[in-house]
């Protein structure tokens, strides 16, 4: 007998479970299991009926019924439908699903055998709806051969291919469907997926072909009175504007945007088009404004049932972008867990930006070698994905590089950032500031500072308070006094724990050349305690370092020792060789000036 349920068929007699027509391994345990359960789903059946069924005249335990269950699961997974095995504990185990089983109706099939198209647009469409987006591809491909894809169905594959990594794959197939809804006077839906080809080709660094598509979906909106279309199109034009540098143009076209759905039913676009309102009002130094508007815009999204996964993806992306710019390293570590949840539920591949985000993070509040990992890969996907954006992971890999330990390689991976057109600050300047090159790390961050592209207008803060903790390691008390004025006199503007971090440790290095220790210690102190308040844990060992060396100037061992024991662990955890080689290092000093006669004091206070 066989059986239909989902996007499975379940052949009995021939022992063959397929997915969208494809063939799912089973072990033989594993394939009577579910055939058992299937057959019996109007009940619960109890673990020892199921092992005296499967395992017949063999002695097994329940651990071999456990595995064959996570096993059918796992195979079930690759249809949507693990959830259908059910455990109710001191019962046994049930199958649920939520439409009828039934036996399946055969597909039609061409003379060499392969599926017919009218049985794989069918299935296609029941993949895509429920965001089997391989599937959904796999089967859009095989009703193409045919010819018989409607418009929609174009676009349903379109996204599929999106929601999988493959963007360069989706823009022939959105073109195919911009053409059939054309033609069929469709001109919202032409539109709509105008639009989307010029999002893609302006990932892909085509924005003269982005700029194009745009007009010609500007031409189709303007014979239509569909407030939907035009906010997404000035949407797409608020991106377009802060890609040339045009902060302020950005700003209005995410504000009209907004104001055309507000209140208009349109959650998934009211939520976009403010979030990025949010982000043009951040990089213009309306920090509280901006915040305001993307916590609305996630709360907005959030309230909508039907959050497109592309979509969703650019309002995830943009929220974690802004927070990873401003050095807000807390509110970015909770986006990429959220969009990393997100793309796990809509079914989608991680992208190339989902990787370059949690590896930034990764890199100032977790582990080095995961970091690693990860920017290692959106550097693989980001060639395709989003090539613009490859200067920017360059940064990143060379921060993560500095953290580690590899100089050479952070600098190489900085130049490289830079002659992809991005700026490689502040993480060169401050590298260059460890190896004794301070005034080089002066001037670069100087340079870093000229212009108004929305790169330097988003991380004109966190670029300023590292310029003024640079500016006190070169003496020039004077500009490091005004910059920590300017960002000290604006807690609305700049209100992150980065920079109130940074600006407390220049001053610290400001009250160390007037010899003010006292003074000196207390902000390191506040600087290491408001980097432990995001766990920024890389700047709270440095800072650590730093403050043991102080004391051990002025002869207190015992917070020297409390500073680099705390140090040690940290560094440990984060795996980085160069931040344990200094902790060591000054373990050695402290063991120098501890006294002979106190040896067993000394390594209770380490141990501690």
């Amino acid at each position: 007998m066989a059986f239909g349920f989902g996007l499975f068929e379940l052949d009995e007699a021939g022992r063959v479970l397929l997915c969208a027509r494809h063939e799912v391994p089973l072990q033989p345990r594993v394939f009577d299991l579910l055939v058992y359960l299937v057959r019996h789903r109007d009940r619960v059946i109890s673990k020892e009926e199921l092992l005296e069924a499967i395992w017949p005249d063999v002695t097994v335990t329940d651990n071999s019924l456990q595995r064959a269950v996570s096993s059918l699961r796992a195979a079930l997974r690759k249809g949507g439908m693990d959830g259908a095995i059910r455990n109710l504990p001191g019962k046994g185990y049930r199958f649920f699903h939520d439409s009828e089983i039934k036996q399946p109706v055969p597909a039609a099939h061409n003379s060499d055998g392969t599926i017919g198209a009218i049985g794989a647009i069918g299935l296609a469409r029941r993949a895509a709806a429920g965001q089997l987006w391989l599937q959904a591809a796999t089967l859009f491909q095989s009703a193409d051969e045919d010819g018989a894809l409607s418009a929609e169905d174009l676009h349903d594959w379109a996204l599929a291919l999106q929601c999988l990594g493959r963007a360069a794959a989706a823009i022939p197939v959105l073109v195919r469907a911009v053409g059939a809804k054309s033609k069929a006077g469709d001109a919202a839906g032409a539109a709509v997926d105008a639009i989307a080809l010029s999002g893609l080709h302006f990932e892909s660094g085509q924005a003269a072909i982005g700029k194009g598509w745009l007009a010609r979906a500007e031409d189709w909106t303007a014979t239509l009175d569909d407030p939907p279309t035009t906010a997404l199109l000035l949407w797409m034009k608020s991106k377009l504007a802060a890609f040339d540098g045009e902060p302020e143009q950005a700003l209005a076209l995410a504000d009209a945007a907004y104001a055309a759905v507000r209140y208009k039913d349109a959650l998934n676009i009211e939520a976009l088009s403010l979030a990025y309102r949010g982000f043009y009002r951040l990089c213009l130094g309306d920090t509280h404004g901006g915040l305001a508007d993307q916590d609305h815009a996630a709360a907005v999204a959030l309230s909508s049932n039907n959050l497109d996964p592309i979509m969703g993806g650019n309002l995830y992306c943009n929220i974690l972008w802004a927070a990873r710019m401003f050095g807000d390293w807390a509110r970015a570590d909770q986006w990429t867990r959220s969009y990393q949840s997100f793309c796990s539920s809509s079914g989608m591949e991680l992208t190339g930006s989902c990787q370059l985000h949690r590896s930034e993070v990764l890199g100032v509040r977790g582990s080095l070698d995961e970091a690693l990992a990860r920017i290692q890969d959106a550097l693989a996907r980001l060639t395709s994905d989003a090539p613009w954006s490859m200067g920017d992971a360059n940064r990143v890999l060379g921060d993560i590089l500095s953290a580690i330990g590899n100089d050479d390689a952070a600098l190489e991976a900085y130049d490289k950032a830079y002659t992809l057109g991005w700026c490689p600050e502040p993480g060169r300047a401050m590298l260059l500031l460890a190896r004794g090159e301070a005034e080089a790390a002066h001037a670069s961050l100087e340079r870093s500072l000229i212009g108004k592209t929305w790169w330097t207008l988003q991380r004109r803060g966190i670029l300023l308070a590292h310029l003024a903790l640079v500016a006190a390691h070169t003496n020039r008390a004077g500009q490091a006094k005004a910059l920590i004025c300017e960002l000290s006199g604006s807690p609305d503007r700049w209100p992150m724990p980065s920079i109130r971090a940074l600006t407390n440790e220049a001053q610290a290095i400001l009250a160390l050349s007037r010899q003010d220790h006292e003074k000196a210690m207390r902000h390191l102190h506040l600087a290491r305690q408001l980097w432990s308040s995001i766990d920024g844990r890389v700047q709270i060992v440095r800072l650590r370092l730093q403050i043991c060396r102080l004391q051990l100037e002025h002869g207190d061992i015992r917070g020297a020792m409390a500073e680099v024991h705390a140090a040690q662990l940290v560094a440990r955890e984060l795996g980085s060789p160069k931040l344990s080689s200094d902790c060591m290092a000054l373990q050695r000093e402290i063991d120098g000036w501890q006294p002979a006669a106190a040896p067993a004091v000394r390594r209770q206070g380490i141990g501690r």
